[in-house]
């Protein structure tokens, strides 16, 4: 049946898929003439184009006499694969908070109300999600701001597509202390640093600016345990990671420029290679922001089970 696809009549129902996607379940398709003219191609051939959509399933069309002929259902996935539109396959960081759950969740499922489908793939690094999009074996990655900013600056061609908000990406970063009796950060303390992450590494090369303390580098999902183990005595991270929250004393940032840092590392954003925003802005479609960050938070409260 596919090999049908490989025909003049297969390219002619691969560019109609295209345009049905836009067409809403209930209305009224353009007509065979309307289509002919668009495509410049005759009237049979939209005609045998629009049979083998049905044939394969990708829509159910019903003839209404003088009033025309109307999609009654389609199958969206089978509609975006016979068009050769692939679905958005975006990066985001590695779901260890209920926040990331939720943005994944939120994600996943506002896409799904809009009849798409979106492929997430969860990398640890800010830098490394950048560096998808370079490569492009990601459409799009999601960054704190702070991330997004200074990569402008590096590649220029790489573009802010949406933000998401204050508090979308953490709710707020804290020092945490391997030792409960510590009140706050000193001379000699052996310090962990991701490198991977940018927003982790300003952070803490900014709070602990002057100091003559050692930087451990570390991945940061050897934070828990390397605090644990008393191999690092303090380090910066996401309060939204309950593991380190329960287990270690967090205090605040003091210095003015790590203060306004944290700020700018709690919203989440969208980047995007600039040349490719009228593709991925087309496969994004009608997906709202607010959408996405409504089912973030019912993740959030625990009102919804995290799906993605």
């Amino acid at each position: 049946m596919w090999e049908k696809l490989y025909s003049k009549n297969g390219l002619t129902a691969k560019n109609i898929a295209k345009e049905l996607l836009d067409v809403e379940i209930g209305n009224k398709i353009p007509r065979v003439t309307d289509y002919s003219v668009k495509l410049s191609i005759g009237r049979g051939t939209v005609q045998i184009a629009l049979g083998l959509l049905e044939e394969l399933k990708a829509i159910r069309l019903e003839a209404r006499g003088h009033l025309g002929t109307y999609l009654v259902d389609k199958d969206i996935e089978l509609l975006q694969e016979i068009a050769g539109i692939a679905p958005l396959i975006g990066s985001m960081p590695l779901p260890y908070s209920r926040k990331y759950e939720g943005l994944a969740t939120g994600m996943v499922e506002a896409f799904e109300l809009s009849g798409k489908r979106i492929n997430l793939s969860y990398m640890r690094g800010g830098l490394n999600r950048i560096e998808s999009i370079r490569t492009k074996r990601s459409d799009f990655s999601i960054v704190s701001k702070m991330t997004a900013v200074n990569s402008l600056s590096n590649y220029p061609n790489l573009k802010i597509m949406k933000e998401f908000g204050i508090n979308s990406y953490v709710s707020a970063h804290k020092i945490f202390l391997a030792d409960q009796h510590e009140n706050s950060i000193q001379n000699g303390m052996r310090v962990g640093v991701d490198m991977d992450s940018p927003d982790q590494k300003e952070l803490t090369f900014n709070e602990f600016k002057g100091l003559d303390v050692e930087y451990v580098h570390i991945n940061y999902m050897q934070l828990l345990d390397m605090l644990d183990s008393k191999q690092l005595d303090a380090a910066i991270w996401s309060i939204d990671d309950k593991r380190i929250t329960k287990s270690f004393k967090a205090i605040d940032f003091q210095l003015p420029e790590a203060k306004k840092i944290a700020e700018e590392t709690s919203e989440a954003v969208i980047i995007i290679d600039g040349d490719r925003e009228q593709e991925i802005a087309e496969k994004w479609g009608t997906v709202e922001i607010k959408s996405i960050l409504e089912i973030q938070k019912q993740v959030e409260s625990g009102d919804k089970i995290p799906r993605y």
